[in-house]
């Protein structure tokens, strides 16, 4: 008989004749009984009886794809993420909210004759942004001349905010006019 020594778990010296035993001894396990359904099935689902229609209330009338007045009005750092850096002119842009006193409409009167006039938030917070470009260069000091005072003014060159937009880069606009 062929003895096994040195088994681990100190069982010390087996023979295979042991071994053989008690393997013929263990009976293997009952299969589990069979049922109608495993658990990877999915549960019946019951058909009915009609379809349902296939419009949904109020929605039935809007387009696919946005309009271009919608497009105009998303904000620049989204349009750049969701169509890629387009080919836009530099401009600078004024971006004030509304004060008080008699300059606000003629404030008003020379931001929407700018390139691109927006009001931005709801009426109690509400901003208005004004964008020029370089040929509008007049334009831009003497809207920047009513509304530059307020601290509450930003200027955003390429619709973002640089630093001293307000102490560098206005001035050197100021040249460009004649």
């Amino acid at each position: 008989m062929e003895r096994i020594s040195n088994v681990p778990g100190g069982l010390g010296t087996l023979l295979i004749h042991d071994i053989m035993t008690i393997l013929r001894t263990m009976k293997p396990s009952e299969p589990p009984a069979q049922t109608t359904t495993s658990d990877n099935t999915a549960p019946a689902v019951p058909v009915p009886d009609y379809r349902p229609i296939e419009r949904f209330w109020p929605y039935v009338d809007l387009p696919e794809q946005p309009t271009d007045e919608e497009l105009a009005k998303l904000d620049p750092e989204l349009s750049e993420a969701l169509f890629g850096t387009p080919r836009a002119p530099f401009s600078i842009s004024l971006e004030f909210p509304r004060f008080d006193g008699p300059d606000f409409e003629r404030a008003l009167v020379l931001a929407r004759a700018s390139a691109e006039y927006r009001e931005i938030g709801p009426e109690a917070t509400r901003r208005h942004r004004a964008r020029f470009h370089p040929a509008d260069a007049l334009k831009l000091r003497q809207l920047f001349e009513i509304v530059g005072r307020f601290d509450a003014c930003d200027v955003l060159i390429d619709d973002r905010p640089v630093p001293y937009a307000r102490e560098l880069w206005l001035p050197l606009t100021w040249f460009l006019i004649r």
